[in-house]
């Protein structure tokens, strides 16, 4: 039986959007009936990510437990979650599952690994949450590639940028196309966004060199999954 895909989204709600749009325009199909049948939780009450691992919001793991195993119990075979920051929680989540978790995190770093030896140094553009746990940092260590990140005030104007596409409002992209490009110009070979919001305000073409969208990554991988059931 073909599997059935599960986003555990609304982390925000156009990020899971854009990711089930990712699949349906990956996936091989003629008809309707060659696509794969997914199930979304668009569930945007999961606090605030990096409020959390600051310690200054309510605990997200309770709530990521709750979508996964309504998912996990509505026939879902595996998940994507469209959310970088929320990967902090992915081993525990895990441990509350039955079915797999993508490692968005994981799989983004093995893409910019392939890249290697060629490609030594990526800038990050993510949330403060996913900047201060080094999700991506320790992910592409130990793959030999040093991450870049912005300087305070840029990482500042990443968030604004950030919590202004939650709020349906595109003015941040000149902001995050300058901070890309000044790590560029500091020796970034690559660009990683590292958060689901940003691929909706910049793409390959705003920057000189080549750029990982991580929720691309995460959707090619779910079909991947998917097809090879």
């Amino acid at each position: 039986m073909e599997p059935i895909i599960g986003i555990l989204g609304g982390m925000g709600p156009e990020a899971t959007v854009e990711l089930f749009r990712m699949i349906i325009e990956l996936t091989p199909a003629k008809t309707d009936q060659e696509h794969f049948r997914i199930l979304i939780d668009n569930n945007p009450k999961v606090p605030d990510r990096t409020a959390a691992i600051r310690g200054e919001g309510e605990d997200v793991l309770p709530v990521l437990a709750d979508s996964g195993r309504m998912l996990q119990n509505a026939g879902a075979d595996f998940l994507a979650i469209p959310c970088n920051t929320a990967h902090y929680w992915l081993e525990e989540l895990r441990q509350s599952l039955s079915i797999p978790v993508i490692d968005m995190i994981g799989e983004t770093a093995l893409a910019v690994s392939r890249h290697a030896p060629t490609l030594r140094t990526v800038g990050l553009l993510a949330t403060t949450g996913t900047v201060e746990v080094g999700l991506y940092q320790k992910a592409l260590n130990e793959r030999d590639v040093h991450v870049m990140l912005p300087d305070e005030e840029e990482q500042a104007r990443i968030m604004e940028a950030i919590y202004k596409v939650k709020a349906a409002d595109y003015t941040g992209k000149e902001n995050v196309v300058n901070v890309g490009n000044r790590l560029i110009a500091q020796g970034a070979g690559g660009i990683v966004l590292g958060c689901t919001e940003i691929p909706l305000l910049v793409n390959q073409d705003d920057f000189s060199c080549s750029v990982f969208n991580a929720l691309g990554i995460l959707a090619q991988k779910a079909v991947e999954l998917a097809r090879a059931g």
